[in-house]
């Protein structure tokens, strides 16, 4: 029988797995004017924010660190860039609540905007790429709307998984009687 922190463990580690596929794969070929939504982002906020610091750092960590991996130019960029988004999210544990989903959707928003404006500054601004109003309009809003509502239709699943494994973590904790 897998421990209850083991099952955690596989499953977000089969979780980056799919959203990564899913990211690179199907919602490319579902784009909306060749902007997808940030899948491995949205996992990240999910962990971290219902989760805390830690488990959004490490999501975020191995999540980005994938991304640089297939993608990047630099390994380690996406990864610290998606830890530092982790441990965010993680702040706002202390709120959450299953019932809530405006400040889940804003801190999925905000985070979005993060990600990209930063993505931006170390990857266009620095090589002198100065037009940020047009990356604004044609990449970071649009991939924060898209992600934004990717985010709601999923919440509920995430949440769901979640409750099924506390469930399972409680289930097969050693008892003491």
């Amino acid at each position: 029988m897998i421990g209850g922190n083991m099952l955690r463990k596989i499953i977000i580690a089969l979780g980056i797995f799919i959203c990564f596929v899913l990211q690179t794969t199907l919602f490319k070929f579902l784009a909306l004017g060749n902007i997808a939504p940030n899948l491995l982002l949205m996992l990240t906020f999910f962990v971290g924010f219902i989760r805390g610091k830690k488990e959004g750092v490490y999501v975020g960590f191995f999540s980005g660190l994938l991304i640089d991996i297939c993608y990047g130019r630099v390994i380690g960029f996406n990864a610290l860039l998606l830890m530092y988004i982790g441990f965010l999210n993680g702040a706002f544990n202390k709120m959450y609540y299953d019932d809530e989903v405006t400040l889940p959707m804003g801190l999925v928003c905000i985070s979005d905007f993060i990600y990209n404006f930063v993505f931006y500054v170390f990857q266009f601004l620095l090589r002198a790429r100065l037009s940020f109003g047009y990356y604004l309009i044609h990449i970071i809003i649009p991939e924060m709307v898209y992600t934004v509502i990717i985010t709601f239709v999923f919440y509920k699943l995430f949440l769901k998984i979640n409750s099924t494994i506390e469930k399972y973590e409680k289930g097969s904790a050693p008892s003491f009687d």
